[in-house]
C-alpha cells in the first residue's frame, strides 16, 4: 500500500491517492488498483471553471508514472446542484477531441447531489486498474476480466416514476434482470451496493421496504446474507428520481472466498432493527483481500444510536465500529483505501475534518452533506480496503 497526495497550486486542484500494486506471483502478475479523491479549491468562479480545472489535473495525475497505462473503472461525481451541474458534465464529455482517458464510455458514472463540505462544487473519487486483461462496456455494466473473474459495475441507476417504494422495486428488478443476462445473480454475485435517496428522513422506508421484500425473493434473508450496502440522503440530478442505485456485482469466485463482517461485539444484526444489509463484507483473492464496509455510524451492538446529539464522540465511535470490522477481515486501517464520510449538519464540518485529518491524515477522503437514514446519527463512514495476503487456495485477483 502506497499513498500520496500532489497539490497542484496553478489549477487549484489537490490528489489524494492510494495505490496497490502487487508482488508477482510466479508468472502472473497481478492487477494494480488505485484509488483517487480530487479536491478543487473554491475560487468564486462558475461550476464549468471548477469542473475544467479537476479535468486538467486528472491528466496530470494520468501522466504521473506511478500511473502511466492505469484504466479508470469508476468516476463518482459529488455535486452542489445536481441539476444544474449533471447537464454541464454531460456536454463536456460530448465535446469532440477531447483526452478518452478521462471520457471513456466504459467507464461507469455516479452524479450524485451531496455537496462538499470545504466551499467547492464538486469533488470526484475515481477507481482505477493497471494489468487487467479487458475493461469494457456491456449490458449497461462496466466489466473488469482478469484472471478468470468478471467485475460488473452499474452505477448512477434510477427509476424516475412512482414512490420511493416503487422506484426501489423497479431498479432492483431491471438490476436482477440485468445480471441475469451476464449469467450472475443478486444473491450468489452482488457484493455492494449504494441507495442514495431524496429526502432521506421521510424517503428512506419506503426503499427499505421494497429492497427488503424483493431480496426475501431472490432468497437474501437473515438465514442466508445481505449485501454490503450504504443507504444515505443523496439528490439525484432528475427530479423525478427519489432513489439512485450503484451495484458492484463479481462472478468467477469460490463461495468460499467471501466472508460477512459482524463486529458483534460492537453491532447488531441489521435485521433486528428492520433493515436488510451486512455490515461489511470480504472478497479474499490469492494475493490480497478486499474488505467493502457499509455506511457505518454511531450504534452499539443492541442497535441503539450512542451520544445522540454529540458529534465528537459519535465520530470516536464511529471509527472505533468501523476499526472492529476491518480487523474482523485480518484488516486495519493502513490498508484502508479511500473513504466517503456523511454529515447531517453542515456545523459539525470542521471537528470531524479535524479528527480524521489528525487520525488519517494520508487516506484519501471526501466529506460531504448528506443525512443518514436516522436523524440523532449525525456522521456516517464507508471504507473500501485491500489488504495483502499470500493464499494459494484462491487465484491472484
Amino acid at each position: 500500500m502506497q499513498r500520496e497526495i500532489i497539490s497542484w497550486e496553478d489549477l487549484g486542484v489537490k490528489a489524494e491517492y492510494s495505490l496497490y500494486i502487487p508482488e508477482k506471483s510466479g508468472a502472473s502478475e497481478g492487477v494494480s488498483e488505485y484509488h483517487v479523491m480530487l479536491h478543487v479549491e473554491p475560487r468564486g468562479e462558475l461550476f464549468e471553471a471548477q469542473l475544467e480545472r479537476i479535468y486538467q489535473a486528472e491528466l496530470r495525475l494520468l501522466g504521473q508514472e506511478k500511473l502511466e497505462g492505469a484504466e479508470i473503472v469508476l468516476k463518482r461525481y459529488f455535486l452542489t446542484d445536481a441539476a444544474n451541474q449533471q447537464p454541464v458534465i454531460e456536454a463536456h464529455r460530448s465535446r469532440t477531441g477531447t483526452d478518452n482517458r478521462i471520457y471513456d464510455s466504459s467507464i461507469a458514472i455516479s452524479m450524485i447531489q451531496q455537496p462538499l463540505l470545504d466551499g467547492s462544487k464538486v469533488a470526484i473519487w475515481l477507481y482505477l486498474v493497471k494489468g487487467a486483461e479487458k475493461v469494457y462496456r456491456k449490458n449497461n455494466f462496466t466489466v473488469v476480466e482478469s484472471h478468470d473473474y468478471k467485475h460488473l459495475y452499474q452505477w448512477g441507476l434510477i427509476e424516475p416514476k412512482g414512490d420511493s417504494y416503487q422506484q426501489t422495486q423497479s431498479l432492483l428488478e431491471k438490476y436482477e434482470t440485468s445480471l441475469e443476462e451476464m449469467g450472475a445473480h443478486i444473491a450468489q454475485n452482488c457484493i455492494r451496493t449504494w441507495f442514495y435517496v431524496r429526502d432521506v428522513d421521510t424517503q428512506y422506508a419506503g426503499m427499505v421496504k421494497a429492497r427488503k421484500e424483493n431480496f426475501a425473493e431472490q432468497g437474501l434473508t437473515e438465514k442466508t446474507h445481505y449485501i454490503a450496502s450504504t443507504g444515505i440522503g443523496g439528490v439525484p440530478a432528475n427530479q423525478q428520481a427519489i432513489v439512485q442505485l450503484g451495484t458492484y456485482a463479481l462472478l468467477g469466485f469460490e463461495p468460499a472466498q467471501q466472508q460477512y463482517l459482524y463486529a458483534s461485539t460492537h453491532l447488531n444484526p441489521t435485521y433486528e432493527y428492520g433493515v436488510t444489509f451486512e455490515r461489511g463484507v470480504k472478497m479474499e483473492y490469492g494475493d490480497r483481500a478486499h474488505l467493502y464496509i457499509s455506511g457505518t455510524a454511531s450504534i452499539n451492538n443492541k442497535g441503539e444510536v450512542l451520544f445522540v446529539g454529540d458529534i465528537d464522540r459519535q465520530t470516536d465511535r464511529m471509527i472505533e465500529n468501523v476499526e472492529v470490522l476491518l480487523a474482523e477481515g485480518q484488516a486495519s486501517f493502513d490498508d484502508v483505501m479511500q473513504m466517503v464520510v456523511y454529515l447531517r449538519d453542515m456545523a459539525d464540518a470542521p471537528l470531524v475534518k479535524a479528527k480524521l485529518d489528525a487520525r488519517f491524515p494520508d487516506i484519501p477522503k471526501v466529506l460531504t452533506l448528506a443525512p443518514v437514514c436516522r436523524p440523532t446519527w449525525l456522521v456516517e463512514m464507508e471504507c473500501i480496503a485491500v489488504a495483502q495476503r499470500n493464499n494459494s487456495k484462491y487465484r491472484i485477483f
